[in-house]
């Protein structure tokens, strides 16, 4: 007997989405920065909703004023760490070394555990507000020792010039992955050590031309390999799209949830060309505002010669108007791109990557049971004081 396929369907829009991510900028701004709670709990909303594994869409339920009192409590305890300790190390670095350069250094590598545990932290508080069928989803403690594994393996993967990248990506999602559950149900990363390798192969092999363009210009003196080279910069954007794809195909069809797998065919064309496609449009959309800022500048001083600088008091009358028209400009600039940005690139990308997914033999779903809801004193506080990128 064949094995039930559950397919997943993506309902989300662009059109919608970039009105919503431009309504929630603006607020943003206008409250200066106040509302990126609401905001990111708002878009969270409609990206989840819009993901449906066998019709049923997901849920996102957090709290966005739980949200603001956890950025609180991290900016109270961040803080801390840059008044008292660089205050410390300040003090110990002059006294010591008659120079403050020791203590930047150590501040600055103080707050990389710091990076990984808010990263932790923000991935165990997302997953704690996802619900799919009424379950939740949740995830253990373990935020100081993934940091500790993430400092190794990305210090591993520094020192052997990213050859280990792929390892690292396993190694540390592995780790994340099997502290994750659906309900009471385990979620498990399984895979080879050199499971990723394969999916680094079209970045690695235009690195191995440039090596080998380079010793023969240099062995033979002929500048006609250098044509080699013009080879591997599309190939290597070929490349980082095929990663991208190949390693969450790799990924995702090795996971289980109890005896649930997962299918998955992403195509690395599909990724490169939503790229290339929204680079175009979002170029599109920034010449149009310059366009609009610089008519309306214009407009505002009344057609005057920008160019004519022989008068002060022109001058000055010219910036009294044009400053604040450069300003709003460049917040217009920052808030459309950001909308347009999650329009053109963010939702296409999720599309493609949830409808080419299948959940497959997913009988047992109806043996999981609803896990305790987990409590976060700080939520994902320590994600917005470092800025670790967890925004969607």
């Amino acid at each position: 007997m064949p094995p039930r396929i559950l397919p997943v369907h993506y309902a989300g829009r662009a059109g919608p989405l970039f009105f919503l991510a431009l309504k929630t900028g603006f607020f943003t701004l206008l409250t200066l920065g106040m509302y990126r709670f609401w905001a990111r709990t708002r878009l969270r909303r409609y990206f989840w909703s819009a993901i449906r594994p066998g019709g049923i869409p997901m849920e996102y339920v957090g709290d966005p004023i739980e949200k603001l009192l956890g950025f609180l409590v991290a900016v109270v305890i961040m803080a801390f760490y840059i008044g008292v300790v660089n205050l410390i190390l300040m003090y110990f670095s002059f006294a010591f070394f008659q120079g403050n350069e020791l203590a930047y250094v150590l501040s600055f590598v103080g707050l990389i555990p710091l990076y990984f545990y808010a990263a932790y932290r923000a991935r165990r508080y997302i997953l704690a507000r996802t619900r799919w069928r009424g379950i939740r989803f949740g995830m253990e403690q373990g935020a100081w020792g993934y940091a500790l594994r993430s400092m190794a393996h990305w210090g591993l993967a520094i020192v052997t010039l990213g050859l280990t990248f792929p390892l690292t990506r396993l190694w540390l999602e592995k780790f994340l992955t099997n502290r994750s559950y659906f309900g009471d149900q385990q979620i498990k990363q399984g895979g080879e050590h050199f499971l990723l390798y394969g999916a680094m192969k079209h970045v690695y092999y235009p690195i191995i031309l440039t090596g080998v363009a380079g010793v023969m210009t240099w062995a033979f003196d002929n500048p006609v390999w250098l044509a080699l080279m013009l080879l591997t910069a599309p190939w290597v954007i070929f490349g980082w799209a095929y990663w991208k794809a190949e390693s969450f195909r790799r990924m995702i069809e090795t996971k289980e949830v109890g005896q649930i797998r997962f299918r998955s065919k992403p195509r690395a064309g599909r990724v490169l060309g939503i790229y290339l496609l929204g680079g175009v449009i979002l170029n599109i959309v920034l010449s149009a505002l310059m366009i609009i800022i610089a008519a309306l500048a214009f407009v505002v001083m009344g057609g005057a010669d920008i160019f004519d600088l022989g008068d002060l008091e022109q001058i000055e009358q010219m910036s009294a108007v044009t400053v604040p028209v450069i300003v709003a400009g460049y917040f217009l600039v920052f808030v459309t791109m950001g909308a347009a940005s999650k329009a053109i690139f963010t939702l296409p990308l999720a599309a493609h990557f949830a409808e080419v997914t299948q959940v497959i033999d997913p009988g047992e779903l109806a043996t999981i049971r609803q896990r305790d809801r987990d409590e976060f004193a700080e939520a994902e506080g320590f994600a917005d004081a470092l800025d670790v990128g967890a925004a969607i």
